[in-house]
């Protein structure tokens, strides 16, 4: 079977059920694991990740209201590779191609592939989406075998959680104000804690810092979707804002690598409850970092 992916989490998923000998390309921004980065790339985006966050959201902004793709297909080169299998998702455009955009330049293939797309909001929906993938490339075993596993560090994680819940607030975009839903919250209550943002399933929704504050969070978990620990480090540095300097400076403030263990749909969100949970107990992992207002 040929498969290509659109989005780092349905790569990240092919990887782990053993898949990766059958991917033959992938998106401009899997980055993960290291043996599927030769692969061709077969999405672009004309937004340079470089930019500030600001920048970056005013950018998507335009690119929007003007009507015009954040993330598109090389269509030419999708039919070169004829695909037998292509993984999309329908959770957000900004992180992926729009789904009705892969279901249109498949059905112009000859032959044309069969098109997976990912629906997960929840953990139990990313572990469905892994069994569905696993489906596809008949891994049916495979995908047992990876969600059992996940499932049980899972529950080991909340065996290990604090006696008293930690009020955690989930930050996922700093300008503006974005405080993280989706599986998010669940990964919270597996380490121990109640995110007291957002509501498991939901949308990412936009806040203010002033809003934020008076959830009176007892952590603060800096989690920047498609950052890594040194970038939002950065981006955290070079806020200047009287109410989020509030808001900073009311509890712990905790950096995790976004990128890696909760922008992504895959099995390596449950590093990330893992590393919230480090977080609540105040201790540094790879990929986790303390933060102090540097100013």
């Amino acid at each position: 079977m040929r498969v290509v992916t659109l989005l780092p989490g349905a790569t990240e998923i092919v990887a782990a059920l053993g898949g990766a000998g059958s991917l033959v390309a992938i998106s401009h921004e899997c980055d993960y694991p290291a043996a599927v980065q030769h692969l061709p790339r077969v999405t672009s985006t004309p937004i340079d990740p470089n930019l500030p966050g600001a920048a970056i959201d005013a950018e998507l902004r335009r690119l929007r209201g003007a009507g015009r793709t954040v993330i598109a297909v090389e269509a030419d080169t999708l039919r070169r590779l004829a695909p037998d299998l292509v993984i999309t998702q329908d959770l957000c455009e900004v992180c992926a191609v729009s789904d009705g955009a892969v279901h249109r330049l498949a059905a112009a293939l000859d032959p044309p592939p069969q098109v997976l797309s990912l629906t997960g909001r929840t953990v139990e929906g990313v572990m469905a989406d892994i069994r569905a993938v696993a489906r596809a490339l008949d891994l049916d075993a495979e995908g047992d075998e990876l969600t059992a596993g996940l499932r049980s560090r899972l529950t080991r994680l909340r065996r290990g959680a604090p006696a008293a819940p930690c009020r955690v607030l989930c930050v996922e975009w700093l300008a503006p104000l974005y405080l993280a839903g989706h599986w998010v919250p669940d990964l919270v209550a597996a380490a121990g804690g109640h995110d007291v943002g957002a509501a498991a399933g939901a949308h990412s929704a936009v806040s203010s810092w002033d809003a934020a504050t008076e959830l009176r969070p007892d952590l603060i978990a800096v989690m920047l979707c498609g950052f890594g620990l040194p970038r939002a480090q950065s981006e955290l540095d070079a806020l200047h804002d009287a109410a989020a300097d509030r808001l900073l400076r009311s509890a712990p403030v905790w950096v995790l690598d976004g990128n890696a263990y909760t922008s992504r749909p895959g099995p390596r969100i449950v590093d990330g409850a893992e590393r919230l949970q480090a977080a609540m107990r105040g201790e540094a992992r790879p990929g986790l970092a303390p933060w102090g207002p540097a100013r």
